[in-house]
């Protein structure tokens, strides 16, 4: 890949597609001098937050993210997987206006899925990470965007709950619209309760801290210097209950933790928008994947599967 030269001076000898995570494309590299790099793709069409978001919208909000990574490594956060620089100390290039392209360092470790913390100590571990973040040097926020409290694709949900026809884009595009027409009700009331949860959320701006946006066992890796937290594309400066809502076990124990390290209790109001949220972002992203042209391949099979027990869930 010639941006790899360009970009980074870094000359490949070889690339291998690695199908790890979800909604980037990635490729293990090794270089004429046996050196080895992970390098990320970005669908900029996908990391927009709307249908008719300028693309370069989305690739200036990856860019901060990946910029706070690396500020916040800088600051001495040595468990930050942050993207190599490119030549011209940016944290990733844009060799084509559709696509971001990062590089990072080969990182040899264990690594984990979406779901449940491997040990109590996992969980314990990511949050004692989580408080490094949330306490940093002001510094490592200063290239950070500011949460908007928005939801990626909302449009496109709305236009589906109000029943806006859809072209016969794929396999899934009428089939995901049946299913939001005949549940729209109890989907329209979770989103009016979010965006009263936001109005107060965006009132305190003094709460807000650096956050990471999506601290689950998939974006943590295990290695010989300790456990290491990977995936900045989510970073923002936001409350902080952002990156706690999903650390807790449900007994409130990370809660009185993150309280007792940081002198800042978590608030209940915040925890539930950012609950909800990740579940309307997860539903838009879906509705809107189908509202567009697809083939029904693997990710398009997975991604219905999601859908339909989302809305089964959130509908209960």
């Amino acid at each position: 890949m010639s941006v790899l030269a360009t970009a980074w001076g870094v000359s490949a000898a070889s690339m291998v597609y690695r199908p790890v995570g979800f909604g980037s494309h990635h490729w293990e590299v090794v270089d004429a001098g046996g050196g080895r790099w992970f390098l990320t793709v970005d669908d900029l069409v996908v990391k927009r937050h709307s249908r008719r978001e300028p693309l370069g919208v989305a690739f200036d909000r990856l860019r901060a993210a990946l910029a706070a990574a690396g500020d916040l490594r800088d600051s001495g956060a040595g468990f930050v997987v942050a993207p190599v620089p490119t030549d011209g100390g940016a944290p990733l290039a844009r060799p084509h206006d559709r696509f971001g392209v990062a590089l990072y360092p080969f990182v040899d470790g264990r690594s984990f899925t979406w779901g449940e913390f491997s040990t109590p100590e996992h969980r314990r571990a990511v949050l004692d990470l989580v408080v490094a973040v949330h306490t940093a040097p002001a510094v490592a926020r200063r290239r950070a965007m500011v949460d908007g409290f928005w939801i990626p694709h909302r449009d496109e949900l709305e236009a589906a709950l109000a029943g806006d026809p859809v072209d016969d884009c794929g396999p899934y595009a009428r089939a995901a619209a049946a299913l939001l027409t005949e549940n729209a009700a109890p989907i329209r009331g979770l989103i009016a309760r979010y965006d009263e949860l936001a109005v107060r959320g965006g009132s305190e701006p003094s709460r807000a801290v650096l956050t990471h946006g999506e601290p689950h066992p998939g974006n943590t890796m295990w290695t010989a210097d300790g456990w290491l937290l990977i995936d900045w594309d989510t970073a923002l400066v936001a409350p902080p209950e952002r990156d706690l809502w999903s650390l807790d076990p449900g007994d409130g124990s990370v809660i009185d933790a993150y309280a007792t390290a940081t002198g800042v209790r978590p608030l209940s109001p915040m925890l539930e928008l950012y609950r909800i949220r990740w579940d309307l972002a997860d539903l838009a992203v879906d509705v809107g994947r189908f509202r567009r042209r697809h083939t029904g391949n693997a990710d398009d099979d997975e991604s219905w599967n999601i859908l339909r027990r989302l809305v089964v869930h959130l509908s209960a």
